[in-house]
């Protein structure tokens, strides 16, 4: 019966059925390219492990091997939480007066609403506290640090400066500042308001902090604001070109509250002071932040490679150092830059201009694509500056890799590089950007095997159309065969 059914198909009937293959195979494989490339995993392979699995009974669900790997599995997870920690961006731009600008401009979202989500807690944690019912005020700005919509948001504040207008509300003129402004200039004059305001909230509860914890929980919450309204205001200064009142104003913030070293105003230092070429002060400020009890971050590790390098840079040749071989400050260089490398070895793309820059997000996740974004948007200009600096990177960051053959197993200077990046900069960053991968994935399986389907399918149609009568006669012969083959078993 099945042979007398093969001899009714025509030549057409193959032609259709291997194109038909062909198509559908190319679609997967197309499907799984985009899938691949936007979320790093392919969706047949996520698909079968997570549904497909449990159900063929792939998970072992013994007791004692569980109780076993407990402790090896609750290890794991502390540190994967330490190193997907999600950071504020020390340098973080000004909403109103530079995102938004960009998105009239580009039409396009700088900021996802993940990053703008964090940016809600953070307010919600600096600026507010249990102590809120007792002004007015506060209670319109607790709802406005919750709301999502901006215009929502801007009329809160609004709203809370009308309340009181003898004691105004210095969040609230945080928020227009951030927000309303669309020039830094703008910005600069409601944070100088809300200076005003702070610095008489914080003299106030200051006096009062002993009295309970109440009064204790909002001082901490009014030296919080204050200390955010004086950070920006030199941020302000630095991006209006005053760069040494700037300087002066995040030293002085930096005496006057030296435990707040949440807010990293030290890095934004260092920017300042780069810009100025007072490569003295940078290494002072270095000697104190680059020590091995201090979290690092791309902006240590990388100035102090420039530093290092800025002293050989200009006179660096690769061939005279593949000659004779590399100096004492010449070796230094290279460790410098292999160190910063293997803490985030996404910089270099950047600095190097292979990969374009974006506006960096309000948070960043260290060691990740986003912090490479945020460290090379405000310091590419900084090496371009010293002669040489870019030439020396170029020639030696890749031997970095030679050193860490397996970055996620072993590092060399620094704990393996975390496996969550990719996933928390894809959060972080918007749909637009590629993401920067490390290690580089290989490709899935199933992008393989769905890529070697589509092209044999695509070969058969072809040659089906070509040669219809070999190819039907190729055709029920193999079918023969299977059908002798099923007789056997």
């Amino acid at each position: 019966s099945v042979s007398m059914f093969l001899n009714t198909l025509t030549p057409k009937f193959y032609v259709a059925l291997t194109g038909t293959s062909s198509l559908i195979s190319g679609l997967i494989l197309i499907f799984e390219w985009w899938y691949f490339r936007k979320y790093g995993t392919s969706f047949i392979e996520q698909v079968s492990v997570s549904h497909l699995r449990p159900l063929l009974g792939g998970v072992d669900n013994n007791s004692s091997n569980n109780s076993n790997s407990s402790n090896g599995d609750s290890d794991s997870n502390r540190q994967s939480v330490s190193e997907c920690k999600v950071w504020r961006n020390p340098l973080n731009l000004f909403r109103g007066a530079e995102y938004n600008r960009y998105t009239w401009v580009t039409g396009r979202e700088p900021l996802t609403y993940y990053d703008m989500n964090l940016s809600a807690q953070d307010h919600q944690t600096f600026f507010t506290c249990d102590s809120d019912h007792m002004r007015p005020a506060d209670i319109v700005m607790q709802k406005a640090w919750r709301e999502r919509n901006p215009q929502a948001r801007i009329s809160a504040a609004h709203e809370a400066l009308e309340i009181n207008e003898m004691d105004r509300c210095a969040t609230a003129y945080i928020l227009l500042a951030e927000e309303e402004a669309t020039t830094i200039a703008e910005a600069e004059k409601l944070f100088k308001q809300a200076l005003k305001a702070g610095d008489g909230c914080y003299r106030r509860s200051q006096q009062l902090q002993h009295h309970g914890s109440q009064y204790e929980a909002q001082h901490r919450r009014d030296t919080n604001v204050l200390v955010y309204i004086k950070r920006r205001l030199a941020m302000c200064a630095r991006r209006l070109g005053r760069t040494r009142e700037a300087v002066k104003m995040m030293r002085d913030l930096m005496k006057e509250f030296p435990l707040l070293s949440m807010f990293n105003i030290h890095e934004n230092l260092l920017e300042a002071l780069l810009e100025l070429q007072a490569y003295a002060d940078v290494q002072a400020v270095l000697a104190k932040y680059d020590d091995i009890s201090l979290p690092k971050s791309a902006t240590i590790c990388y100035t102090a490679a420039l530093l290092k390098a800025r002293a050989v840079s200009d006179k660096f040749s690769p061939e005279a150092a593949s000659r004779r071989g590399l100096s004492t400050a010449e070796m230094n260089a290279v460790e410098a830059i292999h160190r910063a490398v293997e803490f985030n070895p996404h910089v270099p793309k950047y600095l190097l201009e292979m990969k374009s820059l974006i506006l960096p997000p309000e948070h960043i996740l260290k060691r990740g694509d986003s912090e490479a974004i945020a460290y090379a948007f405000f310091h590419l200009a900084h090496w371009k500056r010293v002669e040489g600096a870019l030439n020396l990177l170029h020639c030696t960051w890749e031997g970095t890799f030679r050193m860490i053959p397996y970055p996620l197993e072993k590092g060399h200077l620094f704990y393996p590089y975390p496996i969550c990046t990719e996933t928390a900069d894809r959060e972080l960053l918007p749909s637009f950007h590629e993401v920067s991968v490390y290690p580089k994935k290989e490709l899935p399986f199933f992008i393989l095997f769905t890529a070697g389907l589509c092209s044999f399918t695509a070969m058969l149609a072809l040659l089906t159309h070509q040669f219809p009568e070999l190819m039907g006669v190729f055709a029920k012969a193999v079918s023969i065969w299977q059908e002798k083959g099923l007789g056997y078993l």
